[in-house]
């Protein structure tokens, strides 16, 4: 709940920062309106998806916005910041029909990791952002869907398999066989993004 409550108000501060309104927010966003008051109450959990379209509505990324909810570095200077999240704790969000992501990272750094497990065996929508973006397979198998400008790429990913992209080129993946045994770590470096002057970043 702590955790929700922080999003919602991160949500809040980025978009009265924007100067948008519930309403503006809610367009641009394609979602609801009182999903989205009920969001920033700390009253709902959101989707990786819906993260994704609110992100974008504000100029920043759903992983940003994580970080941004998780709290400051632990311990140290703001150039050495220390951010310890262990077995079992970090941000929980859900990603998709059935799986979880798992937010590793914290505002004051320039890349933010997500663990994933489960996956759904279907196709969502797209995810683009800016940075750079790389995946790396712990456990079972995945089917990562790249569309380039050169056209669609289908990449094949088991356990060790790893794989770096712009953030800019439309993405997904998907669970290939058994949806509960999928681990995967997703690393996205946004330093340089409109998320940087709200403290992400150098």
């Amino acid at each position: 709940m702590a955790m929700r409550t922080e999003l919602g108000a991160t949500i809040r501060r980025l978009r009265k920062e924007g100067g948008l309104t519930l309403v503006e927010l809610a367009v641009r966003s394609e979602l609801s309106h009182p999903f989205l008051s009920q969001l920033e109450r700390g009253l709902a959990r959101p989707s990786m998806q819906s993260l994704h379209r609110i992100a974008r509505a504000l100029g920043t990324s759903q992983q940003a916005l994580l970080a941004l909810s998780a709290g400051p570095p632990a311990t140290g200077r703001a150039e050495e910041g220390v951010h310890l999240v262990r077995s079992g704790e970090g941000m929980p969000v859900a990603a998709g029909s059935s799986g979880v992501a798992r937010v590793l990272g914290a505002s004051g750094f320039a890349v933010h990791p997500v663990e994933f497990t489960w996956a759904s065996k279907c196709f969502e929508e797209y995810y683009d952002h800016a940075g750079d973006e790389f995946l790396y397979v712990v456990e079972g198998e995945i089917e990562v869907d790249l569309g380039t400008t050169q056209g669609q790429q289908l990449h094949r990913l088991g356990p060790g398999d790893s794989l770096c992209y712009a953030g800019s080129t439309p993405h997904r993946w998907r669970a290939l066989g058994e949806t509960d045994r999928v681990r995967v770590l997703m690393v996205q470096n946004v330093a340089g993004s409109p998320a940087k002057a709200h403290g992400e970043g150098e």
